[in-house]
């Protein structure tokens, strides 16, 4: 196969000669953009004729953006990835790449193309919902960053695959999340907790919300445990699914990350929560204990309650106290919050949250870490204080023995040639010795 590099516009392309046209005898021609640099036209054209060396597929039919995702890509997802990161893609696609995006041809797509997309989400990307007045503002560049994911894995499967000659989302800019400011953490001081806690108390869900506080677990994690998960002996909680909400349906799902797969110890007061609780759910089963499948928290009925319900409930409830305005996923920032002030190790923190390490747990928590760092440094001044005065003490000691031992010696008379000077004159030493 042969092939040279061509201008159009501000344009280069690699051509393609793909072989003659029966009908007219002429040469057939591909062109596949390159971008705007000569030296990116000539790399591209070699590697398609490295490709057609290989017997590879070179250029393959003409697909549009929207044609290749929708058809193509998305199908073959959702049996590949979590309910909610399906529905993630799905909506990326009809909200902002399908109306930007959609209608060019996949294999004219450039790096450029896909800059001048991600700055126009930045700066207007964001949908107005029905009603809503004044101009568009943009989406957070996490937003936009997770849309570039989603576009470079699609794109590197249709490399992979033929379909396209390069991935040109891979040599696209996204947005930095480097310096992005992270969202300040909101959590309630003890006494805000408590009057939480008392004011839902009468509540038929009121052990959900115990749970969820005394663990510091996600929503999905505290209406997905099931009795098989607690061991109330033991006093331990193992986290191994969550129960999701994916477009208003509701679904079992795996946890979160590896990591979210852990084992929370209980003290003995929650687990009396959870033992009266059983005795709820048997009554409310004539009798019948519950099974050791069953989810935990649930209704009379035996169904779960609705995730975004549950958040409802705790809103409503926050809304009636006089205490700070947050969501119930503050509720695990506020255990969290809690126990870090309370001296307790950040790893151990860590764990109970399910973090991927520690260094993630200290980014999320440093509003904490100033406060525990002038605690370490009082600290570590009293321990150097306490030893000091020790010291001291000691030493004061010992020089209080040394004086009360030269008082209460006797002078024995032989000794007195060993005293050069006993009345304290050193000039009549001479006589007193002749004496």
């Amino acid at each position: 196969m042969r092939g040279t590099v061509q201008k159009k516009g501000k344009k280069w392309y690699a051509v393609i000669y793909d072989g003659v046209n029966p009908a007219t005898g002429n040469y057939r021609r591909r062109w596949v953009q390159a971008g705007t640099r000569r030296a990116d036209a000539e790399k591209l054209l070699a590697e398609l004729v490295k490709r057609a060396h290989r017997g590879e597929t070179v250029v393959s039919e003409k697909l549009t953006l929207e044609q290749y995702l929708r058809d193509r890509w998305l199908p073959i997802q959702e049996a590949r990835v979590r309910p909610s990161t399906f529905s993630s893609y799905r909506r990326n696609i009809e909200l902002h790449v399908a109306p930007a995006l959609g209608k060019r041809p996949l294999d004219q797509l450039s790096p450029e193309d896909i800059d001048v997309f991600y700055a126009g989400l930045l700066k207007n990307g964001r949908k107005k919902r029905p009603g809503e007045k004044g101009p568009a503002t943009g989406l957070a560049p996490k937003s936009v960053h997770n849309i570039h994911v989603m576009l470079n894995k699609a794109l590197s499967d249709a490399a992979r695959k033929g379909t396209v000659v390069r991935n040109v989302v891979a040599l696209a800019d996204p947005p930095s999340l480097v310096a992005r400011k992270r969202p300040e953490i909101k959590a309630w001081e003890i006494d805000q907790l408590v009057r939480f806690l008392d004011e839902i108390a009468s509540h038929r869900l009121a052990p959900a919300f115990e749970f969820a506080a005394n663990t510091g677990m996600r929503r999905g994690e505290v209406l997905g445990v099931r009795w098989r998960d607690i061991d109330l002996d033991a006093g331990r909680v193992a986290v191994r699914q969550a129960l999701v909400s994916v477009a208003y349906k509701v679904s079992i799902s795996d946890v979160k990350t590896g990591t979210s797969r852990r084992t929370i110890d209980i003290e003995e007061d929650l687990v009396q929560v959870l033992r009266d609780w059983r005795k709820v759910r048997t009554e409310e089963r004539d009798g019948v204990e519950p099974a050791p499948d069953d989810l935990v928290f649930v209704k009379a009925d035996g169904t779960s309650p609705h995730p975004d319900i549950f958040s409802q409930l705790f809103d409503r409830t926050v809304a009636k106290i006089d205490v700070p305005d947050i969501s119930l996923h503050d509720l695990r920032h506020t255990h969290a919050t809690l126990l870090l002030k309370s001296g307790v190790p950040i790893k151990v923190v860590s764990e109970r949250l399910g973090h991927a390490n520690i260094a993630f747990t200290m980014q999320v928590y440093q509003h904490v870490l100033p406060g525990m760092q002038a605690a370490a440094a009082e600290t570590f001044s009293l321990l150097l204080r306490t030893e000091r005065n020790r010291t001291s003490i000691v030493l004061e000691h010992d020089d209080a023995e040394d004086d009360e031992g030269n008082r209460g010696r006797d002078l024995d008379p032989s000794d007195v040639d060993d005293v050069p000077d006993v009345d304290g004159d050193p000039s009549d030493d001479a006589d007193e010795e002749e004496r």
